[in-house]
């Protein structure tokens, strides 16, 4: 446990800004190419989506961090989202951009480019107003207790969606599984999973902070799932090439699983 209390101290330092501009500004943030990473990660929530398996009524977001990107295709399928961060600092960054604040982050070449690549015609302003109007909360979480969001949450949810959480929150690979595992009791059965994650990566930097990683192989992602009983759908990997890799980690790809909790026996 003590491990677990280090981790969540050197996150005390973790810049917000920094790590938007690190990860979700130019390069690798290049909509002109569809081999970018962030174009990679759009494309396969919007497919995911497109299945027309995902929908219900609340879609929980585990460690949403200061980002939203990884709402954007749920939005149309969900009536309430809910996002969740450990830090005070990246709720209030998702709070400014759910208010319209003046300095928050600018989203909007995600959402114009997910509305082209879902090709419904639907205006960029319309699907921020609909993103903004469905994150109705923004809560604190722990995925190292066994009930993550306290007693917050009265009913488990249809579908959860993570993205470079878990690896980046434990100190080892037990307590990915234990977090994994933990985080599965707010998800219903046969309710969806969508996971994105970083492989092999040790460390990743947010401004004055240097967060240690749990490096993962895409075989310790399926096993971790399964064993948290779960199917997998969907698998798919994106090898980080080498005009990406601009020293703020040393991540060598990214993972997307698409899985569905198995309903009771």
């Amino acid at each position: 446990m003590s491990s677990i209390i280090a981790v969540g101290e050197s996150y005390q330092k973790f810049n917000p800004r920094a790590y938007l501009q690190n990860n979700y500004m130019p390069p690798r943030a290049d909509f002109s190419s569809e081999d970018c990473v962030v174009p990679w990660k759009l494309r396969c929530l919007a497919e995911a989506f497109a299945t027309g398996k995902i929908h219900g009524h609340t879609l929980i977001d585990i460690g949403t961090g200061p980002t939203i990107y990884q709402l954007l295709s749920a939005c149309d399928h969900f009536e309430e989202i809910i996002a969740t961060d450990y830090l005070a600092v990246n709720r209030e960054v998702l709070r400014r951009w759910v208010q319209g604040e003046p300095d928050a982050f600018d989203w909007s070449p995600y959402i114009k480019h997910v509305c082209r690549i879902e090709g419904k015609g639907e205006q960029w302003k319309e699907k921020e107003k609909k993103l903004r109007e469905k994150l109705k909360q923004i809560l604190p979480i722990d995925v190292h207790q066994p009930k993550p969001l306290g007693s917050e949450l009265c009913h488990p949810a249809d579908a959860m969606v993570s993205t470079f959480c878990l690896e980046a929150v434990s100190p080892d690979w037990p307590s990915f599984e234990r977090a994994l595992q933990n985080i599965t009791t707010l998800l219903k059965p046969g309710g969806h999973f969508l996971l994105i994650g970083a492989l092999e990566e040790s460390f990743y930097l947010a401004g004055e902070a240097k967060l240690s990683v749990v490096p993962v192989r895409e075989a310790d992602v399926k096993e971790a799932l399964a064993k948290s009983g779960y199917q997998i759908h969907d698998f798919r990997s994106y090898v980080m090439p080498p005009g990406l890799k601009i020293g703020v980690d040393d991540v060598s790809g990214v993972f997307f699983a698409h899985a569905q909790k198995k309903p009771m026996a």
